[in-house]
């Protein structure tokens, strides 16, 4: 009896592993091959037809140049400035939006619309907006007194500019989420607080926030790999400028694939591969084992 009992588990096995090989292939090839074949071009000179091993000169190069160090700097100012916005406003907004409003379908709706524009769209459009001279903006900022500003071309707030069209296109996905969070909150448990006297603060401190966790590092996680891989939004308003003011990995590792400088820029994607990493799975180590205990 053991020894058929034992058959179709193995039959079960072999089953489910056959079905696993389409997948494994398709991610070797896609995943796996390119990953480590960056890894070892990183180290190379080389071109479409020839390579030449240069150990790791690529990398030395990447962080003398300062126009090309800058790119990590950026990226890192980038990727939190942007999570940490979306994640408090996203929250913010989704509390107001779970009130029980007539309006709050058509508000929803309007929040999450720009996330389905392209955002090579979004960043036309507000390169457009941001014009210093005949922007909506600054022709808005002018009734009421203000002069001109420079929000792309001057060094000290083009990133900043930049980083709130960012948020302001990824808002409607991480509000979404909180308001899916909030919905899923079992009302007997508001309900038992309010009985109990707890006032609207200590409902939110003690009962939404923490049911909420799991939507919140969802957001987390996404925006902040979403800010450190950003390419299209800061390449569409500002390639980079003024100067090397916004340049990001991102838009470094694109301009030395331009100028041919392959080797370099493969380094620069090893760089951008590794920062990633390092950043987002102690993260997300950080987050499920947080999840765990709640």
């Amino acid at each position: 009896m053991r020894q058929m009992s034992r058959r179709p588990k193995k039959k079960e096995k072999i089953y489910r592993r056959t079905l696993m090989i389409p997948a494994a292939v398709i991610y070797i090839i896609i995943f796996i091959i390119p990953t480590f074949s960056s890894f070892f071009f990183s180290f190379t000179r080389w071109t479409l037809k020839d390579w030449e091993w240069i150990g790791l000169d690529n990398f030395i190069t990447f962080f003398r140049e300062p126009s090309l160090a800058i790119g990590v700097k950026n990226t890192l100012f980038y990727g939190f400035v942007t999570c940490g916005f979306k994640v408090v406003l996203a929250l913010f907004l989704a509390l107001l939006l779970t009130q029980g409003w007539k309006m709050e379908g058509y508000l929803r709706t309007l929040i999450f619309f720009p996330t389905i524009i392209s955002t090579m769209a979004v960043g036309l459009i507000f390169k457009s907006f941001m014009h210093p001279s005949n922007g909506i903006i600054n022709q808005a900022l002018s009734l009421f007194g203000i002069g001109k500003v420079y929000w792309l071309t001057d060094k000290r707030i083009a990133m900043f500019s930049v980083a709130m069209v960012d948020v302001w296109q990824g808002l409607g996905t991480a509000t979404l989420m909180y308001i899916a969070g909030i919905k899923a909150i079992d009302h007997t448990y508001v309900e038992a607080a309010q009985i109990d006297g707890a006032d609207v603060w200590q409902r939110f401190k003690y009962i939404t926030l923490p049911l909420i966790r799991p939507a919140m590092n969802s957001v987390l996680i996404l925006s902040l790999t979403g800010g450190l891989r950003n390419f299209e939004l800061v390449w569409a308003m500002t390639k980079g400028g003024p100067g090397f003011t916004t340049d990001l990995l991102t838009t470094v590792i694109y301009k030395q694939y331009a100028n041919g400088l392959y080797g370099l820029s493969t380094a620069g994607n090893v760089i951008l591969f590794l920062l990633v990493s390092l950043i987002a799975f102690p993260v997300y180590a950080n987050v499920t084992r947080k999840e765990e205990v709640y």
